[in-house]
């Protein structure tokens, strides 16, 4: 018992910081310009919703979930973690649910309000994940002398896409659906937070925070459906 107590959270990290953020910047600079259409794919799904089409938006960051489930996990982060092909197969069940929640329906509200609070955590939260979402900011980057290429952007990492996930899944469900829907994108944020954590980066506070106003999200609007 004396043994467990003594590791730390850094001694479960198989990596360094420096070789954790040159894995985020190579996934830039391979797949840039892919950046420009991920953005609009979430832009038109963050849309789509907001018009009542939520079978629709549900079924277009599907594939964002699947790409990045192989190109980053299992190509690339399972060489630093031997959990990375794991969490990439959780990756493509969230691909595949997302999919089969919108040929069947299951769980969409198909008439969020703006106003309504719930669905209003959802669009901030899309939209930070969409336009703000650091470990660096698309606009900050640079400015702070990192390349461009460091920026995590939806649909080609995993923090981006999983919080931005959340929001959207904020504005498109209801009921117990949105409960398993968002149980993959929630446990990602959890993991990538402690990570982050552990090779003292200050994201990992932003995880957290978005994750909690998330949850927040998640009581509020399962407490609004059963009135």
């Amino acid at each position: 018992m004396n043994e467990w107590t003594s590791y730390q959270l850094q001694d479960f990290i198989p990596f360094t910081a420096e070789i954790y953020f040159r894995l985020l910047e190579r996934m830039g600079e391979t797949f840039w310009p892919l950046h420009l259409l991920t953005l609009a794919l979430g832009a038109a799904t963050l849309a789509l919703a907001l018009r009542h089409r939520t079978q629709f938006a549900c079924l277009l960051p599907a594939p964002l979930w699947a790409f990045v489930a192989v190109a980053f996990f299992i190509q690339r982060y399972a060489e630093l973690n031997w959990a990375g092909g794991y969490i990439g197969d959780a990756f493509i069940a969230q691909a595949v649910l997302l999919v089969l929640m919108a040929l069947t329906g299951w769980g969409m509200d198909n008439a969020p309000r703006a106003t309504h609070p719930p669905v209003a955590i959802g669009i901030a939260i899309t939209l930070f994940g969409l336009v703000l979402m650091p470990t660096l900011m698309p606009l900050i980057a640079p400015l702070s002398g990192g390349s461009w290429y460091q920026a995590e952007v939806f649909g080609i990492h995993a923090d981006p896409t999983a919080a931005t996930t959340l929001g959207l899944l904020l504005i498109m469900l209801r009921g117990f659906a949105l409960w398993i829907a968002a149980l993959i994108p929630a446990l990602w944020l959890v993991v990538s937070g402690l990570t982050l954590q552990a090779l003292d980066s200050t994201s990992a506070n932003v995880l957290f925070a978005v994750l909690a106003i998330a949850l927040v999200g998640l009581v509020w609007k399962s407490i609004d459906s059963k009135r």
